[in-house]
């Protein structure tokens, strides 16, 4: 119950290691290179460093994640005694598949497998193992630290001793949590790719700029960003994949804007390309 493996480096996975460590977990981080773990290092590092310094958390908190946090490339040390396993890799069926299917010959039989995605089936990823009764998806939010909300979805054959269980790794946390019968999309996704795609196709038209579409759904909806900063902050490539599923799972509605497609095409990816809907020094 104390040991927590994250499979995964990036923003989101960086984000759960984080968030496990300082809730008292003995967190793995997994990625495929020392090179990419290092960069990890170095973020999470200077996180727990400014939380501290901020006072957000305690000085024996602070300590005690600093120790906890292991950094590794072989995904069978990290993976094979951990009694949660979450994948945080690209939000790619096919990515998360090989990852599982790999993890079911790693892990002991009991270790419940937790996939992080906004989008896609835990009912199909769960089938490619021989335990999808232990296959479930969190779905954190971005910023994981800040961000109150996880998403737990079941997959056909997850059973309820499996949701029970990382309904409470989301309440050690400090996260609320609702559950969600598995359709894509699920609750968020569904509603924010809507919302976000529809002020892409307003930019597009020239309705208004992007600054004002983003100040009238924050003054005006009371939304605390704007759908387009927060595309910029997901990333336009990650935003484009979910579009592209849900438009082949749902229909025309989630057909991605052609604006998006450029942007992306052109690598304005958002914030962390340093260009997207807007520019980041």
């Amino acid at each position: 119950m104390n040991q927590v493996t994250v499979v995964g480096s990036g923003v989101m996975g960086k984000g759960i290691a984080y968030s496990c460590a300082i809730a008292g977990y003995t967190v793995f981080l997994n990625d495929i290179s020392e090179e990419i773990l290092q960069r990890a290092k170095k973020d999470i590092t200077q996180l727990l460093e400014t939380s501290f310094e901020k006072g957000y958390v305690r000085e024996e908190v602070y300590q005690h994640a600093l120790g906890n946090i292991h950094y590794e490339a072989d995904l069978e040390t990290v993976a094979k005694d951990s009694s949660l396993v979450i994948e945080a890799v690209l939000e790619k069926i096919e990515l998360k598949i090989d990852v599982f299917k790999k993890l079911e010959q790693i892990c002991k039989p009991d270790t419940i497998l937790a996939t992080n995605t906004s989008t896609m089936s835990p009912t199909e990823i769960g089938a490619q193992t021989s335990r999808p009764d232990k296959v479930v998806a969190m779905h954190f939010f971005n910023p994981v630290h800040k961000m109150k909300l996880v998403e737990i979805i079941r997959g056909l054959e997850t059973s309820d001793e499996t949701v029970a269980y990382v309904k409470e790794v989301a309440s050690k946390l400090n996260k609320e949590s609702v559950e969600v019968n598995e359709f894509p999309g699920f609750v968020t996704s569904r509603m924010n790719c809507l919302i976000g795609n529809e002020a892409m196709n307003m930019l597009m038209e020239g309705v208004a700029s992007a600054g004002d579409i983003d100040k009238a759904l924050k003054l005006g909806l009371n939304h605390p960003m704007g759908p387009l900063e927060l595309a910029d902050l997901v990333g336009l490539d990650t935003r484009l994949r979910n579009m592209e599923y849900l438009y082949e799972t749902l229909g025309e509605k989630y057909r991605p804007c052609p604006l998006l497609v450029k942007y992306v095409k052109a690598g304005r990816l958002g914030k962390k390309s340093g260009k997207g809907f807007y520019e980041y020094s």
